[in-house]
């Protein structure tokens, strides 16, 4: 984009175009590049320079952690993705100093995929499901971890040579769907996930929404039964206690031992095929799930009226959460006069999408450091 475009967009003048512009290019964030001639356009005249972000001026690597994976990718300032990685989890629980390990050498990993040391790395933003408050880093409650109630980000940068962004997995999603995804013309929008859980990101204004204290989104923690079934937080009654994978499967569990299949994914397939084969059992689970989600859905869009909301996550291989009947209830159970209903669409991208994500939160917040030193004169680096 040319200086002057960049006046006509803002109402600012060239000069402080001109002088802005050039305080981010010695800061090494933009640079000037020379203007493509399209077939057929003019060459005459002083040719046209235009301005871009400087794609290495931060490299970050943005992860998922998940109960089964942790996902790495490296990206630039330009949202190029340069390398990747991945690693196993060695047990259903980690501790803090499994994640002290691992975290530390999968870096290590995806940086060379790149063919990158660690020490080009400007910062590392990292997706985790849970409670998180996402300025400090301090972790509330997370299903994958043993320990409870802890800084991540602090322990992180103990071992880690570049700062650390924690961010709940959900928020990474909202963040992977505003950056490259179907909300990237949208400023209102919705993300809910289904994975071993039930997570929201919201965005409002073209910004996520995070709540007072960072711990707010929490949808799957939503009660839509008083006294109901008991959810892995400890409470009774949570939308996730009826829709997330060890809900269908615990009451798959009650009526009978119906498999010696120690894979719980294999597990929830098997439960699905049962119930799409016709047994009564297995597809009164799915049905109830199907209710209680589009309950869920039908609250959020009377409370935030959307324009968009977007379905993502593992589970979405299943259509119990999205079939026709669902969107149906979510219609019946919202308020129509006067207005119509959002969109509603189902992304169904894989591990390395929300990696992305908190790729694109590492850049977002490296650069507002760049910009803080700019601002209090110092040079950016």
């Amino acid at each position: 984009m040319a200086r002057i475009d960049i006046a006509n967009a803002t109402g600012m003048s060239p000069a402080t175009v001109t002088a802005i512009t050039a305080e981010l290019i010695t800061a090494g964030l933009i640079e000037e590049v020379q203007r493509v001639v399209e077939p057929g356009q003019s060459k005459r005249g002083r040719p046209r320079v235009d301005l871009k972000l400087r794609g290495k001026a931060h490299i970050v690597v943005g992860m998922k952690v998940t109960a089964k994976l942790i996902t790495a990718v490296v990206m630039d300032l330009e949202g190029n993705q340069l390398g990747k990685a991945q690693t196993t989890i060695p047990r259903r629980l980690l501790s803090r100093e499994d994640l002290m390990k691992l975290i530390p050498e999968l870096v290590a990993k995806a940086a060379q995929s790149a063919n990158l040391d660690v020490s080009d790395l400007s910062a590392i933003g990292i997706g985790i499901p849970g409670t998180v408050k996402a300025d400090t880093g301090f972790v509330d409650w997370c299903p994958l971890i043993e320990e409870q109630e802890f800084n991540l980000k602090h322990l992180l940068q103990e071992v880690l040579p570049m700062p650390c962004f924690i961010e709940n997995d959900a928020n990474a999603v909202a963040m992977a769907e505003l950056w490259f995804g179907f909300g990237r013309d949208v400023p209102d929008f919705l993300v809910v996930t289904i994975e071993q859980g039930v997570g929201l990101g919201i965005v409002l204004g073209g910004k996520i929404f995070r709540g007072t204290q960072g711990f707010g989104a929490e949808f799957g923690h939503t009660k839509v039964q008083i006294e109901g079934a008991l959810c892995r937080c400890g409470q009774r009654g949570c939308l996730e206690a009826y829709v997330a994978d060890y809900a269908l499967l615990r009451e798959a569990e009650l009526f009978s031992h119906w498999s010696d299949e120690p894979n719980t994914e294999q597990r929830l397939i098997q439960l699905y095929d049962s119930a799409k084969s016709g047994d009564l059992t297995a597809k009164s689970i799915f049905d109830r799930a199907s209710r209680m989600f589009a309950m869920g859905l039908a609250n959020l869009v009377n409370l935030f009226d959307p324009a968009l909301v977007i379905l993502a996550g593992e589970q979405m291989r299943f259509d119990y959460l999205y079939a026709q009947p669902v969107f149906d209830a979510v219609k019946e159970s919202t308020i129509q006069r006067g207005h119509h209903a959002p969109e509603i669409r189902i992304h169904k991208w894989g591990d390395m999408m929300w990696a992305k994500g908190a790729a694109a939160y590492a850049l977002e917040e490296v650069v507002g450091l760049s910009m803080d030193q700019l601002n209090n004169g110092e040079t950016a680096t």
